[in-house]
């Protein structure tokens, strides 16, 4: 499998950085909590180091199952590594998915969270506000709520809270009411219509503005339609916990909810003595990198090692 077609999956984001932070230990073991596109992990492997795994989504898992099972091992270790392990699940059980692997005491772990590309640029997942999909937004087919049902179920106070609390809004109270005023005349069932709703009640200096002006809503949406906040706070200290003495935790996070978890996170554990915090400020990527990959430019990545 070229980077090419891996590219067309899930462009990895910081890859050098991380890979620098991780240190990877030839048979060393390192989960990689967010697999994606299997870019990292890759990496990893190549470096020498046994990698489990973990993804919510069903199509990141088929795909990765078959790049990493590509992936060159180092030849003086080919013998002595073993393969990856692949496996579906939520990151909030990764204290239950490592025991079943024998990952209990790890040299490293990653999240890398948010949005996969092809997530993003495939229209039937209903993640982008740029193609006609429906309005879905589950990172998992058994999720029972999609974003279509909380668009059309909650009232105005409510999206309004949405908004503000899981994009961070500015016109939530506007778009909000937008949405119930529209679904009166028609339930609201794909991304394009929601996309045109927004844009009808924007601002027209917001339609030209860098950043799309559905972007925050649909951040809500996907958020509170996978529960992605609640998840990240328990998936920590359970990850921290994995740790072997100097084993070392990597958050790459996208959004300014995401990395206060993160941070906060970070500080606590610090301040117990559990983990100590690697840079004190986060990395962010290059002009470089957001050059050739512009869904990079808002990504924050956080590192901490284990101390006891």
């Amino acid at each position: 499998m070229n980077w090419m077609l891996e590219a067309k999956f899930h462009v990895p984001v910081l890859l050098k950085e991380t890979i620098d932070l991780l240190r990877v230990k030839p048979k060393g073991k390192y989960i990689d909590a967010t697999l994606g596109g299997g870019g990292h992990a890759r990496a990893i492997i190549k470096a020498g180091g046994e990698v489990l795994g973990i993804d919510r989504d069903p199509q990141a898992i088929k795909y990765a199952r078959e790049t990493l099972k590509a992936c060159p091992i180092p030849k003086n270790l080919r013998d002595l590594c073993l393969p990856p392990k692949v496996t579906r699940g939520n990151f909030k059980q990764i204290d239950e998915i490592a025991q079943k692997f024998g990952f209990t005491e790890v040299e490293g772990i990653l999240f890398d969270l948010g949005v996969s590309s092809h997530q993003l640029e495939t229209a039937a997942r209903g993640f982008s506000f740029s193609l006609p999909g429906p309005l879905d937004m589950r990172m998992e087919p058994g999720l029972s709520v999609t974003a279509a049902d909380l668009v059309n179920a909650l009232n105005e106070g409510e999206l309004y809270e949405l908004f503000t609390k899981l994009g961070e809004e500015k016109r939530a109270r506007r778009f909000a009411r937008a949405i119930c005023r529209a679904r009166r005349v028609k339930k609201i069932e794909t991304c394009e219509e929601l996309t045109k709703i927004i844009l009808a009640n924007a601002s027209p200096k917001a339609r030209f503005e860098r950043i799309h002006p559905a972007t925050q809503v649909f951040q809500a949406l996907r958020i509170a339609v996978n529960d992605e906040l609640n998840n990240l706070k328990e998936a920590l200290p359970k990850a921290s916990g994995l740790l072997k003495k100097g084993g070392r935790l990597i958050v790459i996070s996208f959004h300014s909810l995401e990395d206060g978890i993160v941070k906060r996170f970070f500080l606590e554990s610090e301040r117990k003595g559990v983990l100590e915090i690697i840079s004190k400020k986060p990395l962010v990527p290059s002009k470089e990198e957001i050059r050739k990959n512009p869904r990079s430019r808002s990504a924050k990545l956080r590192a901490g090692e284990r101390k006891k």
